[in-house]
């Protein structure tokens, strides 16, 4: 109830335009390395209050303005980071997920997360159970990652225009389920919605998009299937969501097909950030 209340007054600061947040740069010494990343932090935003994690796409940038989430932050009252991943042996900056062309890559991104939620929860008095990851293409990816390594330390996932990898899926043995939610194109040439079990891509063999949300809806044990076609936008594209429901301990797992959709965070149909936080505040205890 304090949260609440607290968050409420933000929220009406803002509206008045007195709320002013502010994002900053930082960096973090992670496995011998010094990492940084961005901090957005709504004025006003209480102790305890949720964190939202989002990583950037293969060769991408920690840069707040391509996500949107700032704004949602902002709306909703939660802070968000904006990590940067480092370079690969090609050169370019990314997120260790076990492609082939990293086998020699010797970052360990899934521990630096884990140790940067436990610094920006000390040192912002932010939530420890409350904790979401989302994250485009390689960063979607990284969350499928996160899923089956590390699944107590968030509250729920949001990959978006990314895949589970064959090695992912076999190697899981975490017997931990966790929420998450997919929105990706139909259309889309990077991470294609039909799989790559033959690696033609080169990113390693990876399933189905619909495989890899139903081998989450099954280890979550929902027991319902729901299908909607959601309103579409002006001139936007249409969407059709697959909410499987009734899982253990109520979790949810969500799938938003955005039929003739490409590889984007923001050509998917939807306000991607709202929809990211109107599954991940199911999750906030």
């Amino acid at each position: 109830m304090k949260y609440i209340l607290q968050n409420l007054c933000c929220l009406l600061l803002f509206a008045a335009g007195t709320c002013r947040a502010q994002t900053t740069g930082h960096t973090f010494r992670s496995g011998g390395i010094d990492r940084t990343y961005h901090l957005h932090l709504p004025e006003g935003l209480p102790a305890g209050a949720p964190l939202v994690i989002v990583l950037h796409g293969y060769g991408g940038q920690a840069r707040p303005e391509s996500f949107g989430m700032n704004e949602v932050a902002d709306r909703h009252g939660f802070a968000v980071c904006y990590p940067q991943g480092e370079r690969d042996g090609r050169g370019k900056t990314c997120w260790n997920v076990g492609y082939p062309f990293q086998a020699d890559m010797a970052v360990d991104d899934v521990r630096f997360l884990t140790e940067l939620i436990r610094h920006l929860a000390k040192e912002h008095r932010l939530s420890r159970r409350n904790v979401f990851c989302t994250g485009m293409s390689n960063g979607g990816d990284m969350c499928y990652l996160l899923a089956s390594r590390c699944p107590e330390v968030y509250a729920a996932l949001g990959p978006v225009a990314g895949f589970m990898s064959v090695e992912i899926l076999r190697s899981d043995r975490n017997p931990r389920p966790i929420p998450l939610f997919e929105i990706h194109g139909t259309e889309d040439r990077t991470t294609r919605w039909e799989g790559d079990l033959g690696n033609e891509g080169g990113w390693g063999a990876y399933v189905s998009v619909p495989t890899a949300v139903g081998y989450w809806a099954a280890k979550n044990k929902c027991l319902a299937e729901q299908v909607d076609t959601l309103p579409s936008r002006p001139g936007g594209l249409q969407v059709i969501a697959h909410r499987y429901t009734d899982g253990t301990d109520g979790n949810e797992v969500w799938l938003y097909e955005t039929v003739g959709g490409k590889h984007s965070w923001k050509e998917t149909g939807v306000d991607t950030g709202e929809e990211l936080w109107k599954f991940f505040s199911k999750y906030v205890r």
